[in-house]
């Protein structure tokens, strides 16, 4: 018998299991006995959760956060799909940006504190195809780096070694991570196998609630089914928990209707409460591959990305309405992410094309409220290869979460992380280490003279520490370290010959522990 036909017929419905099929990771996981502790920081209680909400086509940032500080070039450089100023909807006593109309969600919880809103998150050498920017998303790999491992991943492999085997056990029953709406992304897979449990779709997952499993097949298949025998079993342990915990809840904060997410979202809301121990969640919601008919051009208040924000915003207020509801949600943040953002020109087609770096949302009760980064500056004249250069590598995002949410300690964040990364002000201080968020009005980079022509000169503040000053093309694209080393307090010069650059708008980037800053450029 076929693997594929196995799990297909005598599995429950929905549900896969740890093993390869046909070359393809798919697996379930969960943790166990005290090497919880090498997780966290002494002393620490952590019952928390990590819920990651993947927008897969690459959502476009300018139309989510308009920057209302640099209105008339955004304005200027999507006349097809700007939305109007006066339909940017205010948060709190923010001036220089606003959100895309639909998302009164999101407004909301925004002005209850609940909100955090990432400014121009991306890497240094962005990639434009789907595929290959969804692996480094989900590998937390560089541009230039193949890995078949998921930084989540990594991160339970080095807690949880030796999985499957023993699994579940006494001391931890449940998967440790669930993956909603798809097979086992890369994101869990571990150096030998993935580290997931999927639960395919949400009508299977109620069907499952609802029914028993089919037992197991017998017969001679060889040394291949044993294996998918055992795996079988263990999954089916794992179903039972799981029905166990979605029984304990018997009712929900209301979520809106024909919204896959949504429906994604309830789930999880539910196994939390129902009692899991599984402290990270993959939802996923599609579409954003605006090319087309991203906006309707006589209201561009409407349009297919109009729908698209609407249900992610309604999805996560309804989620997070759900959590305070059931008196959980002083556990759980979630972080949005996509592959990548859109274009600053929009195109003729009334869409945007593939971009560089853009916003994302991270959300919960423990969020540190307010807009990290500032306003991506837009050119006056936009070309067509224009890109928002990025402020914060979205490694930096992951490793602040595992660090200062999840709680996992500096030699695991390492083996994890594959290198150190900025450390981001995302949680409320005291959640697990203590961060000093440091404001973002101050300047610390000058440069000069601008515009350049064969030489260019940066003068740059640090607060000591390790610091970096790049430049980067107007696609986003990293040219050169201009200077990175670990810096006393103080102010210093770095140069730059600049004579093989062609004319055109460059960014330089200088990042110094909490503190980042980008400026443009222009050489003629």
């Amino acid at each position: 018998m076929k693997r594929r036909k196995f799990i297909q017929h005598y599995l429950p419905a929905g549900f896969m299991v740890p093993s390869f099929m046909n070359g393809i990771g798919i697996k379930a996981f969960d943790a166990g006995h005290t090497m919880l502790n090498n997780l966290l920081l002494p002393g620490a209680e952590n019952d928390r959760v990590l819920v990651m909400v993947q927008l897969t086509g690459g959502n476009d940032g300018l139309n989510t956060i308009i920057p209302l500080e640099y209105y008339s070039n955004y304005a200027n450089a999507r006349k097809n799909i700007k939305i109007e100023e006066s339909a940017a909807l205010r948060i709190g006593n923010i001036q220089h940006v606003g959100l895309h109309p639909a998302m009164t969600g999101l407004q909301q919880l925004f002005n209850d504190h609940k909100l955090s809103i990432i400014q121009s998150v991306g890497y240094p050498q962005p990639n434009f195809s789907h595929f290959r920017a969804t692996d480094i998303w989900m590998s937390a790999s560089s541009s230039n780096e193949f890995l078949n491992t998921g930084w989540l991943g990594r991160l339970l492999d080095e807690t949880y070694p030796g999985f499957p085997g023993g699994y579940p056990n006494s001391s931890m029953p449940d998967p440790l991570a669930i993956q909603i709406g798809s097979i086992t992304s890369l994101s869990l897979q571990g150096p030998s196998q993935p580290m997931g449990m999927s639960i395919s779709n949400t009508t299977n997952y109620y069907s499952f609630f609802n029914n028993q499993i089919d037992p197991a097949p017998s017969g001679n298949a060889g040394k291949e089914l044993t294996y998918v025998r055992e795996i079988a079993k263990q999954t089916h342990k794992y179903g039972d928990v799981i029905k166990t915990a979605s029984a304990k809840v018997t009712q929900q904060f209301p979520y809106p209707s024909s919204n896959s997410l949504a429906d994604q979202l309830k789930i999880v809301a539910r196994l939390i409460k129902g009692g899991l121990k599984t402290k990270i969640y993959l939802v996923s919601f599609g579409g954003f591959d605006t090319h087309s008919s991203q906006a309707v051009t006589s209201d561009t208040k409407t349009g297919t990305h109009a729908r698209l924000l609407k249900s992610v915003s309604d999805a996560i207020k309804a989620f997070q309405d759900d959590l305070k509801f059931l008196g959980i949600e002083d556990r759980v943040m979630g972080m949005t992410f996509s592959e990548f953002g859109r274009r600053i020109l929009s195109n003729a087609s009334n869409g945007t094309d593939h971009g560089a770096a853009a916003p994302l949302f991270i959300f919960g009760s423990k969020v540190n409220h307010g807009v990290l980064g500032k306003t991506p500056i837009i050119p006056g004249t936009a070309s067509v290869g224009d890109n928002i250069p990025y402020q914060y590598d979205f490694r930096s995002i992951y490793a602040s979460l595992l660090s200062n949410w999840l709680c996992v300690n500096a030699s695991t964040l390492n083996k994890v992380m594959l290198k150190n990364f900025q450390d981001l002000p995302l949680t409320k201080v005291g959640t697990c280490s203590v961060l000093n968020p440091v404001g973002n009005t101050e300047s610390y980079l000058n440069i000069y003279p601008n515009p350049f022509h064969n030489k260019i000169s940066v003068q740059f503040r640090t607060e000591g520490g390790h610091t970096l000053v790049q430049i980067l093309d107007g696609s986003g694209r990293l040219i050169k370290v201009i200077t990175e080393g670990i810096f006393n307090k103080g102010v210093f010069k770095a140069e730059m010959d600049a004579y093989f650059l062609s004319p055109g708008i460059y960014y330089i980037r200088l990042q110094n522990e909490l503190i980042q800053e980008v400026k443009s450029a222009m050489k003629y």
